[in-house]
């Protein structure tokens, strides 16, 4: 792991880039039958979480942030740049960086509502930017646009089974 990850803290964010994690298939060891987080998935975990102590230590935000993301639902977003396109896939990383993330911040991730993906190559300089924010408000009375305009209407008092076509 580097010595040191770019940290950024806001009142209601905190952006971080950090090294890619380990993937999948070296993040969990079989230990007498049990799946259980390896040397190398806990390694990462420490890591960022000791990014983030140092980070909030010296942010005047430090108080204010977490008093924002302990009260409200948030949204994750993570840029994965791997220095081969081929070789990963982006929700490998997911669990492994949103649970640290979490982790060293002591929230529950079941707190994430929104999460965003992205993958990128960068040959010379993998690495994960992640943004940690307040999510949006979001109306709870209209529903999704997307949902609305794709999901059939039901009467009531109707079937919810289409006609069979002859």
């Amino acid at each position: 792991m580097p010595i040191h990850a770019d940290v950024r803290v806001s009142s209601d964010a905190l952006a971080l880039t950090l090294p890619i994690p380990p993937s999948v298939n070296h993040q969990y060891a079989t230990v007498n039958g049990r799946r259980l987080l390896s040397a190398k998935g806990r390694a990462f975990k420490a890591f960022v979480g000791q990014q983030i102590l140092v980070a909030l230590a010296q942010s005047p935000h430090r108080g204010t942030l977490r008093h924002n993301l302990q009260q409200a639902s948030l949204s994750l977003s993570i840029r994965f740049f791997f220095a081969s396109a081929l070789r990963r896939d982006t929700d490998g990383g997911l669990k492994i960086a949103q649970d640290a993330l979490c982790e060293g911040l002591g929230l529950n991730d079941n707190r994430v509502v929104e999460t965003h993906l992205y993958k990128y190559q960068d040959r010379d300089h993998p690495r994960m930017e992640i943004l940690l924010a307040v999510a949006p408000r979001r109306p709870t009375t209209s529903p999704d646009p997307i949902l609305a305009k794709t999901a059939p209407a039901v009467l009531p008092g109707s079937s919810t089974v289409p006609e069979r076509i002859p």
